[in-house]
């Protein structure tokens, strides 16, 4: 039996590479904005999971411990202890596919027929364990 596409390959490896925080805000909730690097293009398994520890917001892939880290100030805190939830924002990159481009395109996003580029990016709303 052939396994489908979009099943994702167990290699028994971490899925994610690094995790960083880029930017915390308040607006109706707190939004958190993350940069993932992926290990594989072929990484599908990824499972964010978020917590607070004191007044230090923690993100991790689920099962790989404790990935990035950041200090929450005093609006943040009370934001995040009233919701106990935040939206976090991912862009996604993968080691080596998402690097520097050598030959860019002038201008693309020009003309009347202009699209703009697909990029890899993730929106949803997680649980806060505190």
């Amino acid at each position: 039996m052939r396994a489908k596409a979009f099943q994702p390959l167990d290699t028994g490896s971490d899925v994610v590479k690094s995790m960083e925080i880029t930017r915390v805000t308040v607006r109706d909730r707190l939004v958190v904005d993350v940069e993932v690097r992926m290990e594989d293009p072929k990484d599908y398994d990824f499972s964010p999971r978020a917590s607070v520890e004191g007044t230090t917001l923690n993100l991790e892939n689920e099962g790989e411990g404790p990935t990035s880290s950041f200090e929450l100030d005093p609006e943040q805190m009370t934001t995040a202890e009233r919701d106990r939830m935040l939206e976090l924002r991912v862009k996604f990159s993968v080691e080596g596919m998402h690097g520097v481009l050598t030959h860019k395109t002038p201008k693309p996003m020009i003309g009347p027929n202009a699209k703009k580029l697909a990029e890899p990016r993730w929106k949803t709303v997680l649980p806060l364990s505190m």
